[in-house]
């Protein structure tokens, strides 16, 4: 647990010292040659938690508590990236629970979680897009992952949620099983969850094949794909390809480079994925999907320095 002041310090020593102002900032733009980049902002996962600088209604079953919200708008605010994907165990409490702990233990973690979703105050949240507007940042898309371990409020609740950051989308690391409970959902809300892919292709539940991107879209108007890649290539298929066709039917990209036949993260330009391409294509067609950096190889540097090194591979793509 930080203070504030020792959260300060980290931040500074994390983030070279930035002190994010607190007045309206003007709006960061990271469109490079006419391709909106953003992050997702996993890619901030290992940045310290802060007291969470939000006002809350003290009749929630969830006292006040920490965040990455802080940590993120000061990383995007010095990697001069405007746009994210913003994922949601960053605004959600830790459970405090480890691998080795007991099944009962890992249950009433899992309750406690279900009940800060549902009965946290949509201001919470509300309030949080506010920092993020005042920085010059924009939520285009909340990732919030359904399971079938769900329940039918969680999964309402995210969609309120989504609305009360100001995102468009939602996206989602999800099962096949998991949409068939969404889709009535998203329908209700008029909100498009995207589906993001792994590279389990051995599970036909998982989106990692180009058909079971077809099966969720079947589901539903409101489902699209949050195609990842890295992660399609080391599944061994090609996103080039992939993208020329089903262009219309994809919201955002996941950036990252993984080498093909399930291959490691590595640093980009050292495996298979064909990111240049990709990025020209988005650049020669136009077609209007965001691609966002996601870092997630073994760096050398803070997290801020390898999506900063991440972006400019970015910019040199395009120029």
């Amino acid at each position: 647990m930080y203070t504030r002041r020792e959260f300060g310090a980290l931040s500074a020593m994390a983030l070279g010292g930035l002190a994010l102002p607190r007045r309206l900032a003007a709006q960061i733009d990271s469109t490079v040659g006419g391709v909106k980049i953003g992050v997702q902002t996993y890619s901030f996962r290992a940045l310290p938690r802060s007291v969470a600088i939000v006002e809350h209604d003290r009749t929630a079953v969830w006292p006040p508590g920490e965040d990455q919200s802080e940590a993120i708008i000061q990383a995007m605010t010095r990697c001069r990236i405007g746009d994210c994907e913003l994922w949601s165990p960053m605004l959600e409490p830790v459970s405090g629970v480890g691998r080795d702990a007991s099944p009962d233990a890992r249950r009433q973690a899992r309750d406690e979680l279900r009940r800060w979703r549902v009965e946290t105050p949509l201001s919470h949240f509300e309030a949080i897009r506010d920092r993020f507007t005042a920085a010059g940042l924009t939520i285009y898309g909340f990732n919030y992952s359904f399971d079938d371990s769900f329940s039918d409020d969680e999964i309402d609740r995210g969609f309120e949620i989504a609305r009360a950051l100001g995102a468009e989308i939602i996206t989602a690391s999800s099962t096949l099983s998991a949409m068939k409970r969404v889709v009535p959902f998203a329908a209700r809300h008029q909100m498009v969850v995207a589906v993001h892919n792994h590279s389990n292709i051995s599970d036909p539940n998982e989106f990692a094949r180009p058909e079971s991107f077809a099966a969720a879209m079947a589901l539903s108007p409101y489902v699209k794909v949050n195609l990842d890649i890295g992660h399609f290539t080391a599944a061994n298929y090609d996103p080039v390809a992939y993208l020329r066709e089903h262009h219309a039917s994809i919201s955002n990209l996941h950036l990252k480079d993984r080498r093909r036949d399930q291959g490691a993260n590595v640093p980009w330009g050292t495996g298979d994925t064909p990111i240049r391409e990709v990025l020209q294509l988005l650049q020669r067609e136009r077609w209007p999907i965001r691609a966002h950096v996601e870092y997630e190889y073994r760096g050398s540097g803070s997290p801020v320095d390898e999506v900063i090194r991440c972006y400019n591979y970015v910019k040199q793509a395009l120029v």
